[in-house]
């Protein structure tokens, strides 16, 4: 499993990420895929991972704990607060309309899982019916590498991985 001073980009080079986007929007970039260094290299993000877009806790108490904090994380100098979660990047789009979201969190599809496996921080929630999944996690990233990183025992927990959590620990 990733840990605190791992660098994405060198445990990740080959993974690519896919931002949120309409089926058109999909379309009219040709089903373009974001490099992780465009998203890390000499930046400061936060970056949360969870099980699934519409699920419970991910949208009652996940999203809305980074949504309530983004001017916080601003003035800390924080570039962008991600969003990452193992679905594809149309019902990342649509949950982070749903949510209300998509104006000041980034939302990126890990269709495929490869972005949390290459990271350990994947995690098999068949038994939820929700097939190879991730873990809920939060991160704060400085040019690529963990500064911090809140992994919760439990996907249904929701004690380590909040933005409150993550913005103390900035």
């Amino acid at each position: 499993m990733a840990s605190v001073g791992a660098d994405i980009l060198a445990t990740a080079p080959d993974i690519y990420l896919q931002k949120a986007r309409t089926w058109d929007e999909g379309i009219e970039s040709k089903f373009s895929k974001t490099p992780l260094k465009d998203i890390f290299k000499d930046k400061k993000v936060v970056i949360f991972g969870l099980p699934g877009a519409f699920t419970g806790v991910c949208s009652k108490a996940h999203v809305p704990s980074y949504k309530k904090n983004i001017d916080k994380f601003k003035a800390k100098g924080v570039d962008s607060v991600i969003c990452v979660s193992v679905n594809d990047p149309y019902v990342m789009n649509g949950w982070a309309e749903k949510l209300g979201a998509k104006e000041v969190i980034e939302f990126y599809g890990d269709f495929d899982g490869s972005f949390h496996k290459s990271l350990g921080l994947d995690k098999d929630l068949t038994e939820a019916l929700l097939g190879p999944r991730s873990q809920r996690w939060s991160a704060y990233v400085v040019d690529g590498k963990f500064q911090v990183l809140n992994v919760e025992k439990d996907p249904n927990e929701f004690e380590v991985s909040g933005g409150d959590v993550i913005l103390d620990h900035i």
